[in-house]
């Protein structure tokens, strides 16, 4: 019986995450290989950094992260199909010692110990998730958006390349609001 269980939820834990009683809020459109690298540059993401991707996709921002810093990155999606793609990617780039994704709700998902969080989601996503990234995260923890902002949170910096946009903010010490 133990063993039917531990199979079922197995099973249940590879279906997409639609079956699963929730789907994706956004659909998977992947970021362009320059617009990574100017996320993590405006990012100054450099070597001990812990990087969260949410909404990874099929995790390029991430294992970019890893190979290029060598530093811990995390991406977590909601979509199983997703998390399977950047799990193979990570393994096809050799850093699945420093690459990890998870299939979770970012809105429940655990990144507080994050020295970056980069990601590409719609506005309104962006805003219900900035209250989170204010309350949860250290003061100095940057944040890097592509193509969307995060409401009426002024950006510190804001690039464009190649007809997009990428946004970045520093989390504020908790007594300040930007």
């Amino acid at each position: 019986m133990l063993r039917a269980l531990i199979m079922l939820a197995a099973l249940f834990a590879t279906l997409p995450a639609f079956a699963q009683g929730r789907s994706p809020d956004v659909i998977y459109v992947a970021t362009p290989p320059e617009v990574v690298e100017a996320m993590l540059r405006i990012a100054g993401v450099k070597k001990g950094d812990v990087l969260y991707d949410l909404g990874s996709g099929d995790g390029r921002i991430a294992i970019a992260a890893a190979r290029k810093f060598g530093i811990r990155a995390t991406g977590i999606d909601i979509d199983a199909e997703r998390i399977w793609e950047a799990t193979q990617n990570a393994k096809a780039a050799g850093v699945t010692g420093l690459v990890e994704f998870r299939q979770e709700d970012l809105f429940k998902a655990e990144f507080s110990d994050a020295t970056v969080v980069t990601l590409y989601l719609h506005p309104e996503l962006n805003v219900k998730l900035r209250s989170r990234l204010w309350a949860e995260l250290r003061p100095g923890t940057r944040i890097v958006s592509h193509q969307f902002g995060m409401g009426d949170w002024v950006p510190e910096k804001t690039l464009e390349l190649n007809g997009r946009t990428i946004y970045f903010w520093t989390v504020p010490d908790k007594g300040k609001k930007s």
